[in-house]
């Protein structure tokens, strides 16, 4: 007797199909560049709230308090007492009265009033006078973001100079032992590194492989990468060689957990570093064009050319008896097919 379990019925289509493929489609294809440009923009906003904003007041500080300053009325023998009337000093410097009664030079006060638009406030201080002229000669955006990076780089140059050091490890260790005792922020911390670490630090990680495992249990495939050979010990134990391998989770494989297993049962994948990520990340959707299974593309055959695709699940049985792998009598082969044996035809 021949008994074959056939495929669950899939609902009708609905006139609405088309409509929703070609909208995820189209999202598909927008999504990524979209995010890439928000994430970046998001990076680049940030800096420039938190490290850049800063670092530009402080020079607009150190500026306007050192670099050039301002005079009291008592500075000059007569001052004018009218808003931007010109007055010299003792060496012949012109110097301009701001509406605060603070008197600012002339050239300051010139550039300012020139770069004035219509819609721009008239600046009430001396001091303003002279951050608005420290801002168009000094703290250009074309002027500051290559110096600022380039400073930036260098810092950075210095601080992994630093770190590899002794000393600098010794101190870096240190803080992180008090960071780590922190509750909460330990816990973020620690998630951070996680991912900077695997990002960044070079050496740490060395991938050698891209293999398939049986775990957690025989019978379930679980993609993993290859690390090392494990320890001599575990070798010894299990009376042949074994590697050590790294098991990612999805969607994000910067975590996951090291197990050891016998060479013998791994199974070295034609996959290389970069796909093994896109297939962990999107949860197994993302597949390489030379690892998409043979049954889909006999399916998409089929469908062509008007047949229908044989069953997925077949199973052929003989009275009640059950073979030794404790599957019915005949089993189940590869891609649907009857294994080979004796069956009665119903």
């Amino acid at each position: 007797m021949a008994a074959t379990a056939p495929l669950p019925e899939s609902p009708p289509p609905s006139p609405l199909d088309p409509f929703r493929r070609a909208v995820l489609r189209g999202l598909g294809v927008l999504l990524p560049p979209l995010l890439t440009i928000v994430i970046f923009l998001w990076v680049g906003s940030t800096v420039a709230r938190y490290v850049l904003t800063p670092l530009e007041d402080t020079v607009r500080y150190v500026l306007v308090e050192y670099a050039f300053g301002v005079r009291a009325a008592a500075d000059f023998k007569t001052p004018p007492a009218e808003d931007g009337a010109a007055v010299s000093d003792d060496n012949q410097t012109l110097w301009r009265r701001a509406p605060d009664g603070l008197f600012v030079s002339d050239t300051v006060y010139s550039e300012v009033e020139n770069s004035l638009k219509r819609k721009d406030p008239q600046p009430d201080s001396a001091r303003e006078y002279l951050r608005r002229y420290v801002d168009e000669r000094f703290l250009q955006p074309w002027i500051v973001v290559p110096i600022f990076l380039s400073v930036f780089l260098l810092l950075l140059y210095l601080l992994g100079k630093f770190l590899a050091a002794g000393i600098g490890n010794f101190f870096w260790n240190r803080t992180e032992r008090l960071i780590n005792r922190v509750p909460l922020v330990s816990n973020v911390y620690s998630s951070v590194k996680q991912v900077t670490d695997f990002l960044f630090t070079d050496g740490d990680l060395d991938i050698s492989r891209v293999v398939a495992v049986e775990y957690p249990r025989k019978g379930i495939w679980t993609v993993a990468f290859c690390t090392g050979e494990s320890l001599l010990d575990i070798e010894s134990a299990a009376n042949e060689p074994v590697l050590s391998v790294l098991i990612p989770t999805s969607p994000m494989p910067f975590t996951g957990f090291t197990i050891t297993i016998k060479k013998s049962e791994s199974v070295d994948l034609n996959l290389t570093i970069d796909q093994a990520f896109q297939f962990i990340v999107s949860c197994g959707v993302v597949v390489p064009a030379h690892q998409i299974t043979r049954w889909v593309s006999n399916r998409a055959q089929t469908a062509e050319g008007g047949l229908s695709p044989k069953p997925v699940l077949e199973v052929r049985t003989s009275g009640s008896s059950a073979g030794s792998n404790g599957l019915p009598s005949g089993g189940i082969s590869q891609h649907g097919h009857p294994a080979s044996g004796t069956a009665d035809d119903a």
